[in-house]
């Protein structure tokens, strides 16, 4: 046989010198079998059948032309051959591998779907050999006359087996084309999953330090001609700001490269770096209390990465959304197996700028992808007047002990 081209891309199920074959080359192939085949088997067959002649000759290579047409049309392809077959039989030529190019369209055909048609010629050959074994009479073609019930029971059981065979090689492809398009969904989820990953990494980014860097410009704005040296500090941090920004972007995009590039210069974000993102929002002017509850521990990657984030765009939130001028970050420890991350804003909201889209922005989706990510949870909403994110993330077994406060001052 040889190698098909299946409707949704190629199932590697026969050998790969076969299934890189074309039609002609395999129809070559499968014609000298038959041709050299039936010749072979002419001289052992009792009683002796008809002598090939050009006719037969031409009859043993009509099969192998049509199955050029097997993946293209593979109903014209197992009708054409059964025709073929059934006047070769009927003309008492030599059995042989003759049957071989119906064989291979048949199960073409029923790879391809085409199941009735397929079942409908293999029925079609199958009476019409008992026909000419049984209900023609001796004689009345050239070669006829049944050689007894031994043989057609052989050409039952062939017929079986053909069928058989078939369904298997369909049951396989199936089994196959399956597992290849799950292969494929699963690749391009874990591909929008690595794409949503990266844009909350940008928007966490991007958001933090652009609203810091817009909170310290315009201070920069109202003091640059009467207090110059204030004005020059928060010049100093929109400059320390951006620089942190352009610093992570550039990580997060060096992952775009690929396997191939070099690893990133430094970790990811965790909460190691909490005293960092305090003091950033103290440049913003805006207070921010930590307090830890239960005693640290070391957290993995994902979940430092994540807490971090959250803290990140809640301060960023309340620099931007909020009147308020302080705000309290907890960190609970005392559950074994997690941490419970809050932020609260005490309120009350500000005045949004004239320039700021309605509706906000993407960020407490994005906590909450973060959340979910680790099979955590977050709720955020209204709170006493204010505002409170409170997000619960899964770290594994740990230890409860005195917690600690950190305080940092605009």
């Amino acid at each position: 046989m040889s190698g098909e081209q299946p409707r949704h891309g190629r199932v590697p199920w026969w050998p790969p010198w076969l299934r890189a074959a074309p039609p002609v080359a395999s129809s070559v192939v499968i014609a000298l079998i038959q041709v050299v085949g039936s010749g072979a088997a002419a001289r052992h067959q009792v009683p002796p059948r008809h002598a090939l002649d050009a006719v037969g000759y031409l009859l043993l290579l009509a099969g192998p032309a049509l199955l050029v047409l097997r993946r293209s049309r593979p109903v014209a392809a197992v009708v054409g051959t059964a025709v073929v077959l059934l006047v070769y039989l009927a003309a008492g030529y030599p059995y042989g591998p003759v049957f071989l190019s119906f064989a291979v369209a048949y199960c073409v055909a029923v790879r391809l779907g085409h199941r009735r048609a397929a079942w409908a010629a293999l029925g079609g050959v199958y009476l019409g050999h008992l026909l000419l074994t049984f209900a023609v009479p001796a004689g009345r073609l050239r070669g006829s006359g049944h050689g007894g019930w031994w043989q057609e029971l052989g050409v039952t059981a062939m017929a079986l087996l053909l069928a058989a065979v078939a369904e298997l090689l369909r049951f396989r492809y199936e089994r196959i084309a399956a597992h290849r398009a799950a292969e494929e969904a699963a690749a391009r989820r874990r591909a929008d999953e690595e794409r949503l990953r990266m844009a909350r990494e940008l928007h966490d980014i991007l958001a933090h330090s652009i609203s810091l860097i817009h909170v310290q410009a315009g201070v920069a704005l109202e003091l640059i001609d009467e207090r110059p040296e204030q004005a020059r500090s928060a010049l100093v941090t929109i400059k320390a700001a951006s620089k942190e920004a352009l610093g992570e972007v550039r990580q997060v995009l060096g992952e775009l490269r690929g396997p191939g590039t070099a690893a990133p210069r430094r970790p990811a974000p965790g909460l190691d770096r909490l005293p960092e993102l305090v003091e950033q929002a103290a440049h913003a002017g805006l207070t921010v209390t930590v307090t830890t509850s239960g005693t640290a521990r070391a957290l993995p990657a994902g979940a430092g990465l994540a807490a971090f984030r959250i803290v990140q765009e809640a301060l960023t939130n309340v620099i931007r959304h909020s009147a308020a001028r302080r705000a309290e970050v907890l960190l609970d420890w005392t559950q074994p197996a997690g941490l419970t991350v809050r932020v609260d804003d005490p309120g009350p909201a500000a005045k949004p700028e004239p320039a700021e889209p309605p509706g906000g922005g993407n960020g407490l989706a994005g906590m909450r992808e973060r959340a979910e990510a680790l099979g955590g949870t977050l709720a955020a909403g209204p709170h006493r007047g204010g505002f409170r994110v409170l997000a619960r993330l899964p770290t594994g077994p740990g230890t409860r002990g005195p917690g600690h406060r950190m305080t940092a001052d605009g």
